[in-house]
């Protein structure tokens, strides 16, 4: 579905980043922007979102200092989704020094948007290994009520922030606590801590749901978990082994990444790989490279990972199944597929393998929600993920 740019991933982050609206996008802003972009060209597209941020971000600031609170909260929360747009092409190794001065700039705009919140959203160091991953807990009002709470987790390039458009607000509006963070491999976590991922999520969330069950305002039978995009993988994951959840929600439902990223390549590579054939490696990754989906897929994973070179992160990508654990998702699990998503992993074969409640959901294009993680069509998931989660999390 072309929304404005003939190349498909810069077409694919556009539409991402206007998916987010109205809070985090305007329409008119974002077609100002895209008319300065060059299509292929990560300069430009960078130029673009970054400066138009700047000038959202000075505006807000301004509207802050005459008292106005709306306009300020909602310019911060603008030019943070711009910001982190920004960046998106230039998420490699070798870090880019643009990329950490836009990501700082993406999480100060929100935080400074957090305070203006009619209730505030918290600011959080979430306990885990020895140090804390950033993150942020909001509540629907100020009551301490212990409510049903949505844990999110994000995917690859994504940041917490990020995720209070994709699911956020649609968990505040109806009666949800919700807690946003960055894990291993994510946003902060990455950018300024330098963890990366890993494939043990459980590890990651058993922490994180500890802190939750440690505050009065949550029901601690009535926590969910919600991943999107990579973390289509990352929640059903935990909930293989942390038993405490009461739901998960796998958007962008990933099952088999490892056997995914082996089909890309054919047997003489797949050879080389397991004998490190640094000579057919090399040549291969450079080929790879010169496709701009393939370069950004390839350099963001490196990043991610921790890997020193393209044959590496692949190896490193061979721990990321579900394929022998599957079975032991115990919790009430809703799997989600659009049909015109490129990087469809196995939705189905997900939903298949789980012995637990389960209710799989295709989103098409012919309702307005099958590009990945039904970006533009944020309520049509909303309206169709809800209405299984509400039932589940009342009882």
């Amino acid at each position: 579905m072309k929304i404005y740019f003939d190349d498909p991933e810069y077409d694919g982050q556009f539409l991402r980043t206007l998916d987010y609206g109205p809070l985090g996008a305007q329409i008119g802003e974002a077609w100002a922007i895209a008319a300065d972009v060059r299509a292929g060209d990560a300069e430009s597209w960078y130029n673009a979102w970054s400066s138009y941020a700047d000038r959202l971000y000075d505006l807000a600031v301004t509207s802050a200092a005459a008292g106005n609170r709306v306009s300020a909260r909602n310019g911060f929360l603008r030019a943070s989704n711009y910001y982190r747009s920004a960046y998106i092409f230039m998420f490699a190794l070798p870090v880019d020094p643009r990329v950490i001065a836009a990501y700082t700039k993406q999480t100060k705009s929100f935080q400074k948007a957090a305070a203006l919140f009619e209730q505030p959203i918290e600011v959080l160091k979430i306990p885990y290994a020895g140090t804390t991953l950033p993150g942020y807990f909001i509540k629907p009002d100020s009551r301490n009520t212990p409510r049903k709470t949505l844990l999110c987790t994000g995917g690859y390039d994504g940041t917490c922030e990020e995720v209070f458009f994709i699911i956020g607000q649609g968990g505040l509006a109806r009666g949800y606590n919700v807690l946003l963070f960055d894990g291993p491999g994510q946003g902060g976590a990455l950018v300024t801590q330098k963890l990366h991922m890993r494939s043990d999520w459980e590890n990651v969330v058993t922490p994180v749901v500890d802190y939750l069950l440690s505050r009065p305002d949550v029901d601690p039978a009535r926590v969910a978990i919600y991943g999107c995009s990579f973390g289509g993988y990352l929640a059903p994951r935990a909930v293989a082994f942390e038993h405490r959840l009461a739901a998960c929600i796998a958007d962008a439902a990933l099952f088999d990444p490892a056997a995914l990223s082996n089909k890309m390549f054919p047997s003489e590579i797949a050879n080389a790989l397991a004998k490190d054939d640094v000579a057919v490696l090399g040549a291969f990754f450079n080929k790879v490279q010169e496709n701009t989906t393939e370069r950004f897929i390839l350099g963001r994973g490196m990043w991610v990972h921790g890997a020193a070179t393209p044959w590496e992160y692949f190896k490193m990508f061979q721990t990321y199944s579900l394929a022998d654990v599957a079975q032991k998702i115990r919790c009430p699990t809703f799997v989600a597929e659009a049909e015109n998503d490129r990087r469809r992993g196995g939705g189905t074969d997900l939903y298949n393998a789980l012995q637990c409640p389960k209710q799989y959901v295709l989103f098409t294009s012919s309702e307005g929600a099958g590009e990945h993680c039904e970006a533009g069509g944020r309520e049509i998931f909303f309206q169709k993920m809800f209405g299984w989660l509400d039932p589940i999390l009342t009882r």
